[in-house]
Order: C-alpha cells, then sequence, then structure tokens
C-alpha cells in the first residue's frame, strides 16, 4: 500500500480513525502484558498515523506479514539477514526514506504498521520475546526500523547523511525523521540541525512528539528545552508548532515548508490521550501496575476506550 499525497479525497478521516484504533490496540496489549509504553501510544497515534497515510511517499512493503525469527547481524556470512527498512517499501529515487528516532516507541510503530496494512496483527505476539524481531526497543531488523538509532539523538544525524546523499545524487525522494522531544536535551541534536541548516537540507523532515514527558517525569523538572521552537530557529532550522493531535496541521505545515531548510514539526501532545486515568501519575515513561486493584482501574478505563472507538468507528 503506497501513500499518496494527491489523494484528498478523505485521507484524514481514515487517518482519524486509525489513530483511534492504534490507541486501542495498544492499550489492549498493554492490559494483556502487565504494562507498557502506554503514553506514547497516547501522545503519538496521530504522529504515525498522518506518516503512513499521509504524509511519507513509500511504495509497498517488501517484507512478510510475520517476521521471521531473528537471524542474526547482518554481514557476508548471512544472506538471510533484512532489515525492517523493507517494511516502508523500496528504497527508490523517488520514495521517501523513513528514520524512526525514539526506539522504545517501538509499540507504537509496530501498531501503526498493523493498521496501515504493512504487518500482520498476529506479530504483536512475538513482541519482546526471545529470537524475535518484533523487540521492545526497536533496532534495525526490527519492522519499520532502518537503522539502529543508539542513544537518544542519533536519528537525525543519520539521516542529515541520507539526505545530503540523496540531493548530491539528484534523488527526488524526501528524507524523515520520527523524534521525541528528550532528544533536545541531548548535544548531538543541535549539533545536527546546525550542519542540516548549514548545508540548507530542504529535502529533510523531522515530525517531534512534543510531549513534555521523559524518564524521570516531566522534562520542565528534568531540564527544560523550551522555547523550543526558537531555539531550533536559532539554529537556522525551520521550526513549526501545532496541536500534535491534529493532522491537518501537520500536513499544512510539510505542504508549506521552506525549500532550504530542514523543516521541524512540533506536535505537542498529550501522553494521557485517551487514558485520563494516567493524570494520576507523576512519571508516565511506562506504565507498571502497582496492584491488582489499579489494574482493574485501567482495565474498566480500557474497556470504556474500546466502547467509544467502536461507536465513533461504526
Amino acid at each position: 500500500m503506497a501513500s499518496n499525497p494527491q489523494a484528498n479525497d478523505d485521507w484524514l478521516a481514515r487517518a482519524e480513525r486509525m489513530a483511534e484504533r492504534m490507541r486501542v490496540r495498544g492499550f489492549d496489549y498493554v492490559m494483556r502484558n502487565g504494562g507498557g509504553y502506554l503514553s506514547q501510544i497516547c501522545s503519538s497515534a496521530e504522529i504515525f498515523s498522518y506518516l503512513y497515510l499521509r504524509g511519507l511517499h513509500i511504495g509497498p512493503s517488501e517484507a512478510p506479514m510475520v517476521p521471521e525469527p531473528f537471524a542474526g547481524n547482518p554481514g557476508q556470512a548471512n544472506p538471510d539477514y533484512e532489515n525492517g527498512g523493507l517494511y516502508n517499501g523500496p528504497r527508490t529515487a523517488d520514495f521517501d526514506r523513513f528514520y524512526f528516532s525514539p526506539a522504545h516507541y517501538a509499540l507504537v510503530l509496530y501498531v501503526a504498521l498493523i493498521e496501515a496494512g504493512r504487518l500482520g496483527e498476529e506479530a504483536l505476539e512475538a513482541f519482546n520475546t526471545d529470537g524475535s524481531k518484533v523487540e521492545l526497543i526497536g533496532a534495525e531488523h526490527s519492522p519499520g526500523v532502518e537503522s539502529t538509532t543508539g542513544s537518544l539523538g542519533q536519528a537525525l544525524s543519520q539521516a542529515i547523511g541520507v539526505a545530503m546523499a540523496r540531493r548530491h545524487k539528484g534523488e527526488s525522494g524526501n528524507t524523515w525523521v520520527m523524534m521525541s522531544d528528550g532528544e533536545f536535551q541531548e548535544g548531538q541534536t543541535w549539533e545536527a540541525i546546525q550542519c542540516a541548516s548549514h548545508y540548507g537540507l530542504g529535502n529533510l523532515a523531522a515530525i517531534v512528539d512534543v510531549n513534555a514527558q521523559q524518564c524521570d517525569g516531566p522534562m520542565e523538572t528534568v531540564m527544560t528545552i523550551e522555547p523550543l521552537a526558537q531555539r531550533i530557529r536559532a539554529f537556522g532550522g525551520e521550526a513549526v508548532e501545532i496541536d500534535g493531535h491534529d493532522m491537518a496541521a501537520m500536513d499544512n505545515a510539510y505542504r508549506n515548508r521552506a525549500a532550504d531548510r530542514p523543516l521541524f514539526i512540533l506536535a505537542r501532545t498529550d501522553p494521557t490521550r485517551g487514558v485520563p486515568l494516567m493524570n494520576e501519575r507523576k512519571v508516565l515513561h511506562y506504565l507498571r501496575f502497582s496492584s491488582e486493584e489499579e489494574k482493574a482501574r485501567y482495565a474498566r478505563e480500557f474497556e470504556t476506550m474500546k466502547a467509544e472507538s467502536q461507536a465513533w468507528n461504526s
């Protein structure tokens, strides 16, 4: 299934339904497995839905609907190795390339691939199990992941190198990066923005889940990154701040980007969207149930979300 930027008919309605289904599927997995990265699903569902149904210009998946077991690291002695980027289609001059930076968002990415018809829903049964490519923290063999991004902040630098090479080769496809706001606490990110701005990489677009949370709690209590847009502009990038659940705003920012500067879409999101019960927590990074009573309350919250989603999608 290839994304088609010219298909203007009902893409937004389809993308909104996909985002809601993503939250339900991700929340269901978290409940069945006793915890997980739920806030990331809540905050970024629209980002991934937009990318796979509208933003990314990519061809059909070249990978199996259910990934084969991990066959080892790439190398001449391992002809069976498959890169996870195959789920994003062929690497041709006119198609976009997608770099997935916050590897702990892997569950969100897999759910997006399922809802976009690029990955079988049964693939989630192997999530975070020994020998599986469907890893808890996405790596270069995981579905939808073209390159292991290591510590926070490395995918942007990788994507810049690719964007520069593609421009040098005269390729028309753009290079996308999905980032989390915690990466702007990393010095490498700012060096990368400076580099991309210096070389005028208008073929590079980053969309950032600005959910104001990181592993130790709210960003402002750990190390603030604000005013983020102003700082990006000071380094020469183009920054557009939007409601991170408004996919029409995402599309408008991308379609009207500057031709000579890297674009950073700052999608300000709600990390508890659809699950208001999480507002009771001080740290949202990873959901662990403190008691059976708390798990039962989240189970009721899930049933409410599922019922509302079914009514909305009917």
